[in-house]
């Protein structure tokens, strides 16, 4: 069993590289290698098995078609330029979440035997003028240039499903929080940056108001959900391979309280409240009112409560 992850040496990548490395088999198989590809050089997960970190440029096809030398059984691709940025910097989005993408569904394509290919897609891929809640089949209508560029996505894994060249699986995530490290470019960050700095001693502020509603998923449960993903026959998801993974709807204020039960009020008081019309403009647009019915028949999981969302950091991810 020969597992790539794209964006391996991405928080999510290093994440999963470590529960793979755990436990030493996937699809029933043990693992023989695990290739963690990035635009810079990942951290090689220490494991049983070889493990291998090459540089390489997905918008580069070439780059694409010589990490694709060898056969893969299973092929995460993780790899993206995140929703900020993408809407900042156009060309960057197109080249690496689109053109990126069908870099590797075609080398994908061009292997002896078709892998089984799990695409982090996301929530981002639906908005305008669809009714609530949005579902598997709702249409999508995404209102920025990084839901777009994740909705051909995932019409491209389908058609490539369809025609037998992969066993292809889109997993539409839900903003993941509590991230580790630093605030990165996303739209979403704050998300994350509210819970993550006031629990490690420093400010944070949020750029919408206590009453914003959205939709969450911890970086445990995402971890659980890719292994699944992977596992699952390709015929259970249906003609339609890309679901939307169950999550949490939570408004601002909910995930506060939720910060105040499992640390106290100190860390609540680091948290400030300055708007950002950049931002807000992007995520007034992201839904959160969202079946997921779909996807919890399929098995994937979402947390209890935001409360586990902070544990979670608290035993995983503060910096010590």
């Amino acid at each position: 069993m020969k597992v790539l992850i794209t964006g391996g040496g991405g928080f999510i990548g290093q994440k999963l590289a470590y529960k793979l490395a755990e436990r030493g088999e996937l699809r029933g198989q043990p693992i023989s290698e695990l290739v963690l590809a990035d635009v810079h050089h990942a951290t090689p997960t220490v494991a049983s098995f070889p493990v291998a970190a090459p540089v390489v440029d997905i918008t580069n096809r070439q780059q694409v078609d010589a990490l694709f030398a060898d056969d893969y059984d299973v092929v995460y691709h993780l790899a993206a330029v995140v929703s900020g940025q993408a809407e900042a910097e156009f060309d960057l989005g197109m080249a690496v979440n689109l053109h990126g993408t069908l870099n590797i569904l075609e080398a994908a394509r061009a292997q002896k035997d078709a892998p089984v290919v799990v695409f982090a897609s996301s929530l981002a891929v639906f908005g305008g003028e669809i009714a609530d809640p949005v579902g598997d089949h709702s249409a999508l209508n995404p209102q920025t240039s990084y839901g777009t560029q994740k909705a051909i996505g995932e019409l491209l894994l389908n058609d490539f499903s369809r025609k037998g060249f992969i066993d292809g699986r889109a997993l539409r995530l839900p903003t993941i929080s509590v991230r580790p490290g630093k605030p990165n470019a996303a739209a979403s960050s704050f998300m994350s940056s509210i819970v993550r700095e006031p629990l490690q001693g420093q400010t944070a502020n949020c750029p919408v108001t206590e009453d914003f509603g959205h939709y969450y998923l911890s970086p445990r449960r995402l971890i659980e959900n890719l292994l699944i993903a992977a596992e699952l026959d390709g015929a259970a998801f249906g003609q339609n391979r890309a679901v939307t993974l169950p999550g949490l709807t939570l408004s601002i204020r909910e995930v506060i309280e939720a910060i105040r039960k499992v640390a106290g009020e100190e860390p609540v008081g680091r948290i400030t409240f300055e708007p950002d019309e950049t931002i807000r403009k992007i995520v007034l647009g992201w839904r959160w009112d969202v079946n997921s019915d779909k996807a919890q028949r399929l098995g994937f999981k979402r947390d209890q409560t935001f409360e586990d969302n902070v544990r979670y950091f608290l035993e995983d991810d503060i910096a010590r």
